[in-house]
């Protein structure tokens, strides 16, 4: 049976079934291990969570990249069903009835979709290069970070892997021979972007949050809060006065009003 077969019968059986109170919601350990890519989809999962007023407790694994169905994180535990990765995780909260942009006609659903993909094509890649192709980045923090949990020579050999099959992802589209400054050049146009269709909006489609919205915050709150010894990307998304304001609404609004941890 094939993938796309199980996940259409997994989320038409989901739909017959309320939210658990006991849904999960598992990363690798913040502190000590996860990357800094990995937080950004990880706080757009918690956030689009938060948003649709869904109750979910975190699990922090050493192990859950492994454990998770598609070898990435985060990934969610309702009851009987795994799902991993915003996309799936956002199709299958629609199977229960929560649906941030249900308001939206199907043509700002398909700019909201095409937002999303500037995201992933744009932001994702470049924190991707970041982490993993940046020297100073990728040898001070976010290989000592992948392997902290595994003894040598695994601790050495692991994070050679995972940054030889970031490369070649990155390679596969063009990235990887890409320059820093090329890079913060795509990051800044992104953020133009974003800038625009916000405006003077609380969020990207209103005053009422969508999916968008989630993702958004997951990786601008991500790029300026992290500590890295490059900060250019910081530095890009604090030239963009309403984005900021707007990471720090979404923060005041589903996680300080609520004593929520990130």
């Amino acid at each position: 049976m094939s993938s796309l077969v199980a996940e259409a019968i997994q989320a038409e059986l989901g739909a017959y079934e309320p939210w658990p109170d006991n849904a999960c919601l598992y990363q690798p350990y913040q502190v000590e291990q996860i990357t800094f890519p990995d937080y950004a989809n990880c706080l757009s999962v918690k956030t689009f969570l938060h948003m649709c007023g869904l109750e979910f407790h975190t699990e922090v694994r050493t192990n859950a990249e492994e454990m998770s169905p598609s070898g990435k994180v985060p990934f969610i535990h309702v009851g009987a069903f795994l799902v991993s990765e915003l996309d799936p995780i956002i199709a299958f909260v629609n199977t229960r009835g929560f649906q941030l942009s249900r308001d939206l006609d199907e043509g700002l659903k398909s700019e909201m979709r095409a937002y999303m993909a500037l995201i992933e094509n744009v932001m994702v890649n470049a924190e991707l290069y970041l982490a993993w192709i940046d020297e100073a980045v990728s040898e001070e923090i976010t290989k000592p970070r992948y392997g902290y949990i595994h003894p040598w020579p695994l601790n050495r050999l692991l994070p050679w892997k995972k940054q030889s099959n970031v490369r070649a992802r990155l390679d596969s589209i063009g990235w990887a021979k890409k320059t820093m400054d090329e890079v913060c050049d795509e990051v800044k146009t992104c953020c133009q972007a974003l800038a625009e269709r916000l405006d003077s909006k609380q969020y990207f489609f209103g005053d009422k949050p969508t999916e968008l919205d989630a993702l958004v915050f997951g990786h601008l709150y991500t790029i300026l809060t992290t500590r890295l010894p490059v900060s250019r990307f910081a530095e890009i998304v604090q030239q963009f006065s309403n984005l900021t304001a707007f990471c720090t609404r979404v923060e005041e609004n589903f996680y300080k009003k609520y004593g929520r941890d990130f």
